[in-house]
């Protein structure tokens, strides 16, 4: 629970602020009778609760002490750690890198929290900005997204106050996004949607971006793999929970996302269905069940035995990352010959290429898909080359007319 600037909550607490030794480390412990406008405001800071102390807490570090003081800065606050004794000579920092949680199975580096170097007042605003992406139900992967593009624009901002950005200034700030540091317009695009829904819906400034242009991305054509390369690529896959993985995901033209998030109860046998639940733009979905994959599945299924999540991580009952089944594509396609581009995305591309060059009509393929707009789906007709193929370029056509004049000509007495 976040106020607007100026705003008072109509609920007041006190909070201490205190210094604790947790499982021998230095933390600052927040302190505060139970309430749960205390537990907002303490998870949204990032903070961990402590059983022992009974406490929310967070590292031992003038960052960290920082955003405290600034989070609950409309409460009565009591320190009981001064601001000069955050780190003091001698103690060990406890540094603001935190150990990431990991996806079963991968390996990663620790995460830097994304606000630990942005001003303190800078910080609130990022704040706000989660709490009102996680009360508009975002996705996950959308709030990351934009949660992290803000943190760079705001740690180039240093301690100039986010919301005394003019318009003017945005462009400037946009037009060296694209000049100095020559981010691709994928990226432009993905800090403009993120900034906008800071000004627009956080701060409530309507059409502030309306003036300010877009720069325009570049037509990308989908990464296809042949039929032979598809079947090729599975058949030297030797792991059965692999191969029936890959086999799933290409005979029903799921999302990475989508086949790692599949149940045991989403495959409908009777029916040859498999249901997707809340794919993206959180939409249901059948997609189609084919027979080859059905005994895949029952082959699969009699010897791993997953209970709950279809394809089960390597700690149970987690479901397998997203990371481990990009690994597992790359693995099975890499000595194929394909491009480095290609992708576990592929994979679906290829399905919907296949379909639209055996025949089957646009409008159907955009269903099996979830698309809401056909022009999404009409990128498929770009790379289908079934009705290329008939297509003789003028150059073939001019030397085979030449050809045949002269064959006419040597065969005249």
């Amino acid at each position: 629970m976040l106020w607007p600037r100026g705003a008072k909550p109509n609920y007041f607490m006190t909070v201490t602020l205190k210094k604790i030794l947790h499982r021998n480390r230095f933390r600052i412990g927040i302190f505060f009778a139970p309430s749960a406008v205390g537990t907002a405001l303490a998870r949204g800071t990032g903070a961990v609760y402590s059983k022992t102390f009974h406490c929310w807490h967070l590292p031992y570090s003038r960052a960290a002490y920082e955003l405290a003081c600034g989070v609950f800065k409309d409460h009565e606050l009591k320190i009981a750690v001064a601001d000069s004794a955050v780190q003091q000579p001698g103690e060990p920092p406890l540094s603001l890198i935190e150990p990431a949680k990991k996806d079963p199975g991968t390996t990663g580096s620790p995460k830097v929290l994304p606000y630990s170097d942005i001003s303190p007042g800078n910080r609130v605003e990022w704040l706000r900005m989660e709490q009102q992406l996680q009360l508009k139900g975002y996705s996950k992967s959308t709030q990351r997204t934009y949660k992290n593009e803000f943190a760079v624009y705001l740690k180039q901002l240093k301690h100039v106050a986010v919301q005394s950005i003019s318009e003017d200034r945005l462009r400037s700030y946009l037009q060296y996004c694209g000049v100095s540091l020559k981010l691709s317009e994928a990226t432009i695009h993905s800090r403009m949607n993120a900034l906008k829904f800071y000004y627009e819906q956080v701060l409530g400034r309507q059409r502030f971006f309306i003036n300010i242009p877009r720069p325009k991305k570049p037509l990308q054509l989908p990464k296809v793999i042949s039929e032979e390369k598809i079947i090729e690529g599975l058949l030297k896959t030797q792991n059965v929970k692999h191969r029936t993985l890959l086999m799933t995901a290409y005979s029903a033209g799921l999302r990475v996302s989508e086949v790692v998030g599949l149940k045991v109860t989403d495959i409908d046998a009777d029916r040859m269905q498999i249901f997707i639940r809340r794919a993206k733009g959180k939409k249901d979905r059948m997609a189609t069940l084919g027979r080859y994959t059905l005994q895949m599945l029952l082959e699969y299924t009699a010897a791993y035995k997953p209970e709950n999540w279809l394809f089960e991580g390597s700690t149970k009952p987690e479901p397998l990352s997203i990371r481990s089944a990009q690994a597992i594509f790359k693995e099975a396609y890499k000595k194929l010959g394909l491009p480095s581009s290609v992708s576990f995305h592929s994979l679906r591309h290829s399905y919907a290429t296949h379909l639209l060059e055996n025949g089957t009509d646009i409008k159907y393929i955009q269903e099996l898909l979830g698309h809401n707009d056909i022009r999404t789906t009409l990128r498929y007709t770009h790379v289908s080359i079934k009705e290329m193929q008939k297509i003789e370029s003028p150059l073939d056509k001019i030397i085979r007319k030449h050809q045949a004049r002269l064959e006419d000509r040597d065969k005249k007495p």
